[in-house]
């Protein structure tokens, strides 16, 4: 008999079928057992009786753990109130191995011992849910990206560039080159490759060794980022806007379960889907400093800034032009503030920056002068400066973090969870 995951169970109604998984949850009393069967698909409620059954059957279920891995003989039978509309009535139960001692049990546990065994506590009901809505997010992004006739580009993870700050960098050797560091960002390779053709993202890894404890930072981070000819820093917000409007709308349609499992209300994320605000850097400052914050002006925002500038909002909101002192070298100034640049970030009530974004620098005899006053040298950078001597071109790009979308999105609270194996400061395994 073919194999049949727990997601199709209700195409064999009233039919008898073969199932794999594992014992996700059991309980009963002296005349009935219920099984909770999973297999990475679904959850779906087994019921054993002697009279449906034997007394073989009735035995080996009562041996079952947590965890075992299981084969079983089942009818599929309707039950409208379960989550698949069906639930299995046990004729028969092969044991392929009875699992002892599971370490994640119902009771609490601290976040420590839940990372040190990650690998188990994927198994989890609310982690499934999350990987699951995560990975509709990916195949969210693609799918808008290759809808807009986009070109995918990989950037390399090994590079001799640095694309961020110097003090968050991981070095390595590399034979008898120097250092290589891993990658921060794919934007400059993303910005030749714009010049080649035209429309392009990127999506991968990158790494920050950054000392952070916060909720909101890992030391690895997966980031989809995108970078387009002949757009300018409005052009660019359009496109973020549309973008994760189309990610969000993606997940409400796809995910209803997960997102019932994770306790998030389908009206909340509707507000994402409403148009975006948007704010200037200065006016920003001067709203945070009315509600009592101490940030000086010409300062990037903190965590805090940002928490608390959403708190007027029920949409995302861009808060764009910021001073050319906190940012990155390669952003654009603008024509209007020799001060400022010509940037956005895009902030989640409640959460804070999900994407980050510039118009970049065009001008050769800028940008060679902004490297040099960012403390780099240009000549690691002659490829870059290229892009300025033969065709330069006004474009604009961003990046946005997977981990914090599926945080802001799941609703949930720590970003640690929203990744498969988390790289921290305090963690690197399992």
């Amino acid at each position: 008999m073919a194999k049949i995951w727990l997601r199709d169970i209700k195409d064999h109604l009233n039919q008898e079928v073969w199932l794999k998984g594992w014992v996700f949850n059991k309980r009963g009393s002296k005349k009935i057992q219920f099984i909770e069967l999973r297999d990475g698909t679904m959850v779906v409620q087994g019921i054993v009786t002697i009279n449906d059954s034997n007394q073989e059957t009735w035995d080996v279920c009562s041996e079952l753990t947590q965890e075992s891995s299981i084969e079983i003989r089942a009818q599929v039978v309707e039950h409208p109130k379960s989550v698949s509309g069906c639930e299995l009535i046990i004729k028969e139960i092969k044991v392929i191995q009875i699992a002892v001692d599971f370490p994640i049990t119902k009771k609490e546990h601290g976040p420590d011992f839940l990372l040190k065994r990650r690998h188990l506590w994927l198994r989890s009901r609310l982690q499934r849910s999350i990987m699951h809505v995560r990975s509709q997010i990916i195949k969210a992004l693609h799918n808008f990206f290759h809808e807009k006739n986009y070109t995918h580009m990989d950037s390399p993870i090994l590079t001799g560039t640095i694309g961020e700050e110097g003090s968050t960098l991981f070095s390595t050797e590399y034979f008898d080159k120097g250092n290589a560091y891993l990658a921060q960002t794919g934007q400059l390779y993303l910005e030749a490759s714009c010049a080649a053709l035209g429309k392009v993202y990127c999506f991968g890894p990158t790494f920050r060794a950054e000392k952070s404890k916060t909720r909101r930072h890992l030391t690895e981070f997966w980031m989809l980022e995108a970078e387009v000819a002949f757009n300018n820093n409005e052009d660019n917000m359009d496109l973020q806007e549309e973008m994760f409007k189309y990610v969000v709308q993606h997940v409400i349609d796809t995910c209803p379960l997960q997102l019932k499992s994770l306790g998030r209300k389908v009206e909340d994320l509707q507000k994402f889907i409403q148009p975006f605000a948007k704010l200037s850097y200065d006016d920003a400052v001067d709203r945070l400093h009315e509600k009592g914050s101490k940030i000086v002006r010409g300062k990037d925002l903190g965590a805090e800034d940002e928490v608390m500038l959403t708190q007027d909002y029920e949409m995302p909101v861009f808060i764009y032009n910021y001073p050319k002192s906190c940012k990155a070298f390669y952003m654009k100034k603008d024509p209007n503030n020799s001060e400022r640049v010509l940037c956005s970030d895009l902030l989640v009530p409640g959460y804070g920056e999900v994407i980050g974004a510039s118009q970049r620098e065009d001008d050769l005899e800028t940008l060679t002068q902004n490297i040099i006053d960012f403390g780099l040298n240009p000549e690691s950078f002659d490829w870059y400066l290229d892009l300025r001597k033969y065709g330069t071109f006004e474009h604009s790009g961003f990046g946005i973090g997977l981990e914090r979308t599926v945080s802001v999105i799941t609703g949930v609270k720590h970003i640690r969870e929203t990744i498969p194996f988390p790289r921290m400061m305090t963690h690197i395994e399992p």
